[in-house]
């Protein structure tokens, strides 16, 4: 017999694994509806690299951007200290590929608590074009991005354009989990949202949008206090009546953290990010969290049936997890599946820590959330 609580448990496994199976074709969809390229819409552009310290493979990444193959553009490479790590790196790409297409700003504008925003408003006083494509500093580009990023701008309807991302270059066990977490849980769950029309998505690592556009929401200053600051440009765009377009077309994205306590804060932030963009949407995925009510059910049960559904759950889990994987060309998930359960587990953790802590650290700096998925600096956190 079945009990209540173990009953309750089966909700999440049955929805989980339903929507774990969901998900192969609902990205499968994602990547077949590839809109035809504009090739003929190649308007000049800037481009903005905020830039804070040393990670890895930080040179290789940011010189993908200057080697891109396309006819008008500037790369502005920006830092808030003259002392960062990551300066003469910067200086050396600007000496390769020339002070015309790279501008270096240093600038230390804080004009809230967004660290990111405040880079960024350095940035964009270079700027010499309306288009303004946002590019953070882990990201491996190929040489058709900007050329695929901006060919939806010549839709004038089109207000924002951003891209899915897979994580690479994971070495450490956390790294793996980081990778698992964005590649086979947010990654696809995007991608369902947005085939489905269940909710919209800006992500922050890759972002197109007009000048003019930005300006018309307010500029980066009105983002300047924001935590989740790529899902507000995101949510204005479609208040505005504007189209927001989730390209399909994938982007590397490379992990670099130090040690697990920062994969552990860096969890713990993602969550609160999404539960301070889309309350109701992050609450409802407790509903396809399947992995760890499984082992619950488990647990309670402590005989042949719960193991045969602890199982089962896994290997379906894993077998989608794998064909989505298989989608997004993503090797290395595939290479690290062995983890996802584990990873499933502790990430209803992070789920409920979301919930409670109102505190968020990120960078060395602890920032207090406050209403409206605002935030202030709190104090900074000694290594």
């Amino acid at each position: 017999m079945i009990d209540g609580l173990q009953g309750l448990c089966l909700i999440p496994v049955v929805g989980g694994s339903i929507f774990s199976l969901l998900t192969v074709a609902t990205v499968k969809r994602f990547f077949e509806r590839f809109p035809h390229q504009n090739n003929h819409f190649t308007p000049p552009v800037s481009v903005l690299k905020p830039v804070r310290g040393l990670e890895k493979n930080l040179k290789r990444n940011l010189r993908t951007i200057a080697t891109q193959d396309y006819p008008n553009y500037q790369v502005i490479y920006s830092v808030q200290d003259p002392q960062d790590s990551a300066y003469p790196i910067l200086k050396e790409i600007q000496r390769e590929f020339g002070s015309e297409r790279i501008s270096v700003v240093i600038s230390n504008v804080e004009a809230g608590a967004n660290g990111k925003v405040n880079n960024l408003l350095g940035a964009i006083e270079e700027a010499r074009h309306d288009i303004i494509i946002i590019s953070d500093s882990d990201t491996n580009l190929r040489p058709d991005y900007i050329r695929n990023i901006v060919s939806p701008l010549a839709n004038p309807d089109v207000g924002c354009v951003c891209t899915p991302f897979k994580v690479t270059k994971a070495d450490s066990w956390y790294e793996k989990m980081e990778l698992l977490t964005m590649n086979a849980d947010f990654m696809p769950s995007v991608m369902f949202a947005e085939i489905t029309g269940a909710s919209n998505s800006c992500l922050g690592p890759s972002i197109a949008i007009r000048r003019s556009t930005l300006d018309k929401l307010g500029g980066l200053e009105s983002l300047a206090d924001y935590l989740v600051e790529d899902y507000e440009i995101g949510r204005r765009v479609w208040t505005s009546g504007q189209k927001m377009v989730l390209l399909p077309y994938m982007i590397d994205v490379v992990v670099d953290l130090s040690s697990w306590k920062n994969w552990w804060s860096h969890q713990v932030y993602w969550d609160q990010n999404t539960y301070l963009a889309r309350p109701s949407a992050f609450i409802s995925t407790v509903l396809i969290r399947s992995v760890p009510f499984a082992l619950i059910f488990a647990l309670l049960r402590s005989d042949l049936i719960g193991l045969g559904i602890l199982l089962t759950t896994i290997v379906i889990r894993m077998i989608s997890a794998m064909m989505v994987a298989q989608t997004m060309q993503d090797k290395e998930t595939i290479k690290n599946l062995y983890l996802l359960p584990f990873r499933d587990a502790v990430g209803l953790i992070f789920w409920g820590l979301a919930f409670t802590q109102r505190t968020v650290i990120w960078r060395g700096v602890e920032f207090k959330l406050t209403s409206h998925g605002k935030m202030v600096k709190h104090r900074l956190i000694q290594n």
